[in-house]
């Protein structure tokens, strides 16, 4: 696992599942951090972990597969988290 600056930017190559550990906690705390939903960081760690979970076989539309996949092993089923649901703004 590493860092690397390349210019303005930085690289990294972590284990995925310090990856799904990153995403697990960043998601868990978007209405908090709304700022946080539009950055390119969180919309790539998704798109990169998608891939991931669907190379494996993952429906990742599936919400409880996806949990499933990210190691959220306390998530709440689909109906439950509709009838939770809120619009955050940032």
């Amino acid at each position: 696992m590493s860092f690397e600056a390349r210019g303005e930017a930085v690289v990294g190559v972590h284990d995925v599942e310090d990856l799904k550990l990153i995403y697990r906690v960043l998601h868990a705390h978007l209405a908090e951090h709304p700022d946080l939903m539009d950055t390119h960081f969180l919309i790539e760690l998704q798109g990169f972990l998608h891939a991931r979970a669907r190379d494996e076989g993952v429906d990742t539309t599936h919400h409880g597969a996806w949990d499933a996949w990210l190691g959220n092993t306390d998530a709440a089923p689909c109906d439950e988290r509709v009838r939770q649901r809120r619009t955050i703004r940032p």
